[in-house]
């Protein structure tokens, strides 16, 4: 295993759902504690239920999109068992991996943070 030095290790949790779903992972992932996701949309591939395009035909909704988040390892567990209960009716999938960030303040909730996205 390499160690980075100056780097904070942290757990990297990806999902890849519906557009639609898209909302339901946003709120999992903040009222879990990531204080922060980037969303991809229009993200197409190759998996379990065949060719996904990428292609925005009207809105995001009606395309896989991509959630990215960031959390201190010890907040990963949560976020993922709420996404994996979300997953068992939707289509979907989430990836976990360990990450090394150079700003570990950006990923910790302050006294101020809010839950929700205004």
């Amino acid at each position: 295993m390499t160690i980075w030095t100056g780097f904070t290790r942290m757990a990297r949790i990806e999902v890849v759902v519906d557009g639609e779903q898209v909302p339901n992972v946003r709120d999992l992932l903040l009222a879990a504690g990531a204080t922060g996701y980037t969303a991809l949309h229009g993200v197409s591939g190759f998996g379990h239920h065949g060719q996904h395009e990428g292609r925005l035909l009207f809105n995001d909704r009606n395309s896989l999109s991509l959630l990215i988040s960031v959390v201190p390892t010890e907040q990963a567990e949560p976020v993922v068992a709420g996404i994996r209960k979300l997953l068992d009716n939707q289509h979907g999938v989430v990836f976990i991996s360990e990450t090394h960030v150079s700003r570990p303040e950006y990923f910790q909730p302050s006294q101020g943070d809010v839950d929700t996205p205004t």
